[in-house]
């Protein structure tokens, strides 16, 4: 994987370009970055920047210094000057990306390089036996290729987990030293990637020595989402690279781009995933729900007070489900967020070039409808009504008490928000 097929992230790239140019690289890098950020892609794709035969800048830098001037025995011994190796113009600008042509890049993004290991949380494949990440490498290989952004959840249903617990075992760090101990096949690095080192447990205390001192030209790559679950002996040994979450403009251009998403629903989607990219492709799965049409139809029933529209509404919106219940809300949360945006920031010329007009419209229709108090008072009942979804609350009870609510909070204003 390269660095151009990682979603956004653009900062982060060039920091690690950086880091290996100057040689400010550590033995050890945290990659900390919460689910969907595309930590583990950008781990990936670095270790193909680092044995990438044409653009590495340890390649580089070691050609450079093999190119030095040739001594007269060695022209008398052979005839001819030996070849001095090609090494890039540095008037030029370095592309801070592996070539993604080279026999190195090609084995690095299809994962079977030989200088690159995986370790990641697995489970036994027969009652009794002592898993290892090595007996999954293939179904490793395969996920990675169909969800590069999925989670340890993911993984461990892509491989049958059902509702078993997956481990990085004593055995796992056993195996892993020995790996670690072996000469480099092709590159001159070795590098061992650990995704989720939260699943290490204590046996995480057998990799301690080999990380703080590991063999020359080795490097550690453990991708992470949360620190607190890893022993602070690791961490205390390692660089932390933290991966933030994803803009709205990089989800935006990908879901278009990679998923075929219209640039209205794109919007739509990216602006209420919270910068996870894994959330967005799941809300794919409502991309034909019209929002924005089922809120202003609450919304008209809600201040005119049509209780029998608002019983059958609310009796439609109990059936969908809590996912769907909870994307509704994030939703109006959104057109509420960009109505205060509107509100306070008198020129919203840059805002209406990213927005979609419609919702910049009904955006506009809610600062008539409430004041910036009344709005940040509906943002906590529809956060309340989120928190109590996802501990089940009775759908029905739970919107029949915010539509009681959001009527008292609006009630002083009666500006019908009509299409």
């Amino acid at each position: 994987m390269q660095f151009e097929n990682v979603i956004g992230q653009q900062a982060i790239k060039t920091q690690l370009a950086q880091m290996a140019e100057h040689n400010r690289l550590s033995h050890a890098l945290l990659f900390l970055g919460k689910e969907g950020n595309g930590s583990l892609s950008l781990a990936m794709a670095f270790a193909q920047y680092i044995v990438c035969e044409k653009n590495s800048p340890f390649k580089i830098k070691k050609a450079v210094e093999s190119a030095a001037p040739t001594t007269i025995s060695a022209m008398a011994l052979f005839d001819e000057p030996p070849a001095v190796p090609i090494v890039p113009d540095k008037n030029k600008p370095h592309q801070p990306d592996s070539c993604g042509n080279c026999p190195s890049c090609l084995k690095a993004n299809q994962l079977i390089h030989p200088d690159i290991h995986f370790t990641f949380p697995v489970i036994p494949k027969k009652p009794g036996n002592t898993p290892l990440s090595s007996d999954y490498i293939k179904e490793w290989r395969e996920f990675v290729s169909i969800h590069p952004y999925g989670n340890v959840f993911d993984w461990l249903q892509f491989i049958g987990a059902e509702n078993k617990q997956g481990n990085i075992t004593a055995e796992e760090c056993n195996d892993i030293n020995r790996k670690i101990s072996l000469k480099s096949f092709e590159s001159g690095f070795k590098i061992l990637l650990i995704w989720m080192p939260e699943y290490l447990g204590k046996n995480g205390n057998r990799l301690l020595k080999l990380i703080e001192e590991p063999p020359v030209d080795t490097l550690f790559m453990l991708v992470a989402e949360n620190e607190t679950m890893i022993l602070p002996t690791i961490l205390s040994r390692t660089q932390l690279v933290k991966i933030p979450a994803l803009s709205p403009t990089a989800i935006e251009v990908a879901l278009e781009l990679r998923a075929g998403v219209k640039i209205e629903k794109a919007m739509q989607i990216a602006a209420i995933c919270g910068g996870n990219y894994r959330e967005a492709l799941n809300l794919l799965q409502h991309a034909d729900d019209d929002w924005l049409a089922l809120l202003r139809e609450w919304l008209n029933i809600i201040v005119k007070r049509n209780l029998p529209a608002q019983i059958k509404w609310i009796e439609d919106m109990s059936k969908q489900g809590r996912e769907k219940q909870k994307q509704f809300l994030q939703y109006f949360n959104h057109l509420l967020e960009l109505a205060i945006r509107q509100d306070i920031i008198a020129d919203s010329g840059e805002t209406a070039n990213q927005e979609r007009t419609s919702e910049l419209d009904f955006a506009s229709r809610l600062n008539k409808l409430c004041s910036v108090h009344q709005q940040e008072a509906i943002i906590n009942e529809l956060d309340k009504a989120s928190y109590y979804i996802e501990r089940n609350a009775n759908g029905k009870m739970l919107f029949h008490a915010l539509s009681i609510k959001l009527y008292h909070i609006i009630s002083n204003n009666s500006l019908i928000l009509i299409n």
